[in-house]
């Protein structure tokens, strides 16, 4: 995509003139190994969240430094979340930026390649910026705040109210981190923008950014199989609870949930992925397993469902393959301590902050971003139940390695400047 700077004023020239790929790769390297391993926030309910005080107390500084009047809000010790705020002069809306402080974990080390087996070594080949959390999302929050610098170091007057909120336990679905600033602590702003991935293309010519307007839900569920303990050198005469249980994976796969399709779906559709089978006693090898549960993850969750249909579709589905019978049973239960996350309503086009989004997008690359339902939980799910128009946008590829995750350093710069100008463009500038 070319860039049309002949579409952009004097003042956009300017601004995005002091955007530089080498501050972006330094900023996001040093984000990067700041504060890990101990910010990794794992989704599992059963392992204790990380600590996201390091990198917490680096970005404030950051926001500081640039004059922001910094508060720091926890409802856990150790896990501060950065509010930096930037009163405008008046007569404008309130716009906020948003990103998260942990990141999910890295428990492969050796296979990180790309990182002389050290994820947190982010690291450049080509275009691309390796380690964990470059894509989600060190190289996101690298964006907006440099591109919040660019506008400030230019001398640009704000109209608007101009905040940005850095959270913690996103991984976790934002108990100790949205949910808290906006249930506990009241934060509400007209627009926001949560610079998390959605981009697309990969390596290819033919890449770009969504603008992420919805998203979809999860939830984790536990299904438990009962069976028949037996001796096994008599499988005949018990139920194995793990061979039953295997046979409802695919089934369990390629089962459908009662939703109402929305007009835009995500690119995954509600379904069950298992992420965890357990079953079998330590000191009963002699024994055929009477319990194996499985932990399902249940994704593309659309508005309307709820926890209760979710479990009542799963229960159908499994009571439907293994009938009734004295010897097996089984039971569906929300996994304990995890969070429902529901789908969340699209922001319209037409309105704030997609147009300004759009028109930076388009001035600066040409083309058109994509309009889409975010298939992942991120923070904008909890603004936007609290009434903000929330969206997603950013350079992070919406794919979410396990391993060798990347971000595109092209992608990134372009992303910095165009929060740049819909920074200006939502909060006007005053003459």
């Amino acid at each position: 995509m070319s860039k049309t700077t002949e579409l952009l004023s004097d003042l956009e020239q300017r601004v995005i003139a002091r955007v530089h790929e080498s501050e972006w790769l330094d900023l996001t390297t040093e984000m990067v190994r700041t504060g890990q391993p101990h910010s990794v926030n794992p989704l599992d309910p059963d392992i204790l969240a990380g600590e996201e005080e390091s990198i917490a107390l680096f970005v404030a500084g950051k926001l500081e430094a640039m004059g922001f009047e910094v508060e720091k809000f926890e409802s856990q010790p150790h896990r501060p979340n950065v509010v930096g705020r930037l009163k405008g002069t008046g007569d404008g809306p309130s716009l906020m930026l948003n990103d998260h402080l942990d990141t999910y974990p890295a428990v492969e080390p050796e296979r990180w390649d790309k990182c002389d087996q050290n994820p947190f070594k982010a690291t450049r080949h080509g275009d691309w910026l390796y380690g964990r959390g470059t894509s989600d999302t060190r190289g996101n929050l690298a964006a907006s705040l440099l591109a919040v610098k660019a506008v400030l170091d230019e001398g640009v007057q704000l109209k608007g109210d101009l905040v940005c909120c850095y959270t913690v336990d996103e991984e976790k679905n934002g108990l100790h981190g949205s949910i808290y600033m906006t249930k506990t602590m009241g934060l509400k702003t007209d627009y926001s923008i949560t610079a998390e991935p959605t981009a697309w293309g990969g390596e290819t010519e033919d890449w770009g950014m969504n603008i992420s307007v919805a998203n979809a839900g999860n939830s984790l569920v536990e299904l438990t199989v009962t069976g028949l303990k037996s001796h096994i050198w008599r499988p005949d005469t018990g139920v194995n609870a793990i061979t039953l249980a295997s046979t409802l994976v695919e089934p369990l796969n390629t089962m459908s949930f009662f939703h109402t399709p929305a007009e835009m779906m995500g690119h995954t559709p509600p379904c069950v992925c298992v992420v965890r089978i357990n079953g079998g006693l330590p000191g009963e090898m002699q024994f055929s397993p009477d319990s194996c549960t499985m932990t399902l993850a249940i994704v593309g969750i659309m508005p309307g469902m709820t926890i209760d249909t979710v479990i009542k579709d799963i229960t159908e589905t499994v009571g439907n393959i293994l009938g009734t019978s004295e010897e097996v049973g089984f039971s569906v239960r929300q996994v304990p301590d995890s969070l429902f996350v529901g789908g969340t309503e699209p922001v319209p086009e037409d309105q704030e902050p997609n147009l300004s989004i759009t028109k930076a997008y388009q001035k600066l690359l040409g083309g058109t971003p994509h309009i889409n339902r975010k298939n992942a939980f991120n923070d904008t799910i909890r603004f936007r139940e609290a009434g903000m128009n929330a969206v997603t946008f950013g350079p992070g590829e919406d794919g979410w390695s396990p391993i060798n995750e990347g971000i595109s350093i092209p992608k990134s710069v372009a992303a910095t400047k165009i929060y740049a100008l819909a920074i200006m463009s939502i909060l006007g500038v005053s003459e």
